[in-house]
Order: structure tokens, then C-alpha cells, then sequence
């Protein structure tokens, strides 16, 4: 078959699926309906077509676009109209998740497979609410048994919801420690004089102060309550006077 004729059959089988298509799951729904009555089609070609839909849907004329998403290929608006669109369904996911369920998932996200009793030692406390809270929204499935802990504790990992709800195909794609750490380096803060200064200030107040600051940045206490100008008056006078004898 021609990528004319493959492409329509794609497109109608993204838009109509409730979950991500594999461009393998499109080979075998497009040769089922096909039957033997035309040529079956590869995955090569497949694959060819989906890059010439993903290159369609890229135009400014659509506010949707087709993009490999989740473990696999669906329609989604483009970030564009987020603001419009999130009005209607908000944030359905997260929104009702609480801060501990958010570590948990985190924890879960960048150690999978783990079991219960691992989060915990790495959170520091009980995380069975959690844990079934993810459970119940399908952000995390169990994967199995660990075989070799006492007990065969139950093990957990991200779901496919998790990875379309972040937009990822799989954890590989999740940030590195590494770089989520290096984001969060904070820089040094240089501190000037007029930092201990306020521009709004008023001329009693400055004249209040005991703590100043001159321009050559050295933090100045007055200990006998003058103030900066009476100081700086004093040794003017006394500059004076030693300059006179």
C-alpha cells in the first residue's frame, strides 16, 4: 500500500484509541481490517507514515499535534491552548494528591522495582495511605514479588498512565538526579553596603541607626549611640585641629 492510503487508516486508529497506539499495535489493527483483500503492511512503513502525520499536524493551522507519547503514539493539544483547555478537565491527576503521595511516586519513579518497606526506610515513615492512593489512580502498578526478601514482599513500579500524564515513553526519559540537583544550586550572595542601607529610609531613622556601613563595605557599630554623621563630623574636627597645631 501507498503512505496515502496507510495514513488515514493511522490517524483514525490514534484518534479513536483511549490509550497510546505502538506503531506495532497499528501493524497488526490495520492488516486485521485489511484481511487479505489488499497488501499487508510493514512496520517500516508504518513508521514512515507516522512522521509524515507527526509533520502534518506540526502546521500552525492545527492546535493539536500527534506526538509518541506514554509508550506510544496519540493526539494531544499543543501547549499552546493549555490555559483554554485545562479549564475543562483541570489537572486530574495531581491535583488531589498530597505532598507525601507526590514523594512517594517520586521515590517509586527513580527506584523501581521497590517494595513498601523500601520507601519507607527512604522516607522515613508509614507510606501504606500512599501507596494505595497511587494504586487507586493507576500512577503505579505491582510488577511482582521480590523473591529474595522475607515474606516476598510486593514490588512497585510507574504505570503507562504515569508516563503519559508526564509526557515520557519510559523512566529513562524521567531527569537524572544529577541535573534536578544542579537546578537547585543556589548562588553565592554578594552583599554590598547598600544592601544595609534603605533608599526609603528616613533621614531620622538613618540618623538613629547605631549600624552602618561605609563605602569601603566595613560594618561600623557605634557603641556610644552617636550617629554616623555626628562621627564623621568629629573626625573632620579632629583633622582639623591636628592639621592647625
Amino acid at each position: 500500500m501507498e503512505l496515502s492510503e496507510i495514513i488515514p487508516h493511522l490517524e483514525a486508529l490514534i484518534f479513536a484509541s483511549e490509550k497510546p497506539l505502538t506503531a506495532a499495535e497499528m501493524v497488526e489493527l490495520v492488516n486485521n481490517a485489511l484481511g487479505f483483500m489488499e497488501e499487508r503492511i510493514m512496520s517500516e512503513q508504518v513508521e514512515q507514515a507516522l512522521e509524515a502525520i507527526k509533520e502534518k499536524y506540526q502546521s500552525e493551522f492545527y492546535a493539536f499535534e500527534v506526538v509518541e507519547s506514554g509508550g506510544g503514539w496519540q493526539f494531544l493539544t499543543k501547549k499552546a491552548y493549555h490555559k483554554t483547555v485545562v479549564q475543562l478537565n483541570g489537572d486530574k491527576f495531581l491535583k488531589r494528591l498530597s505532598n507525601a503521595a507526590l514523594e512517594t511516586l517520586a521515590i517509586i519513579a527513580y527506584k523501581q522495582p521497590i517494595t513498601k518497606g523500601e520507601i519507607e526506610t527512604i522516607r522515613g515513615v508509614n507510606s501504606d495511605y500512599s501507596v494505595q492512593k497511587l494504586l487507586e489512580k493507576e500512577l503505579i502498578l505491582i510488577s511482582g514479588r521480590n523473591e529474595e526478601l522475607p515474606g516476598k514482599p510486593l514490588l512497585y513500579t510507574t504505570s503507562k498512565n504515569f508516563m503519559d500524564y508526564f509526557g515520557i515513553n519510559s523512566p529513562n526519559d524521567l531527569p537524572k538526579i544529577k541535573e534536578v540537583l544542579a537546578d537547585e544550586t543556589m548562588n553565592a550572595t554578594i552583599i554590598k553596603p547598600e544592601d544595609f542601607t534603605s533608599n526609603t529610609a528616613s533621614a531620622e531613622d538613618s540618623e538613629n541607626s547605631t549600624i552602618v556601613v561605609n563605602e569601603q563595605g566595613e560594618l561600623l557599630i557605634n557603641d556610644d549611640g552617636n550617629t554616623n554623621n555626628e562621627n564623621s563630623e568629629n573626625k573632620q574636627e579632629d583633622s582639623s585641629k591636628n592639621s592647625e597645631e
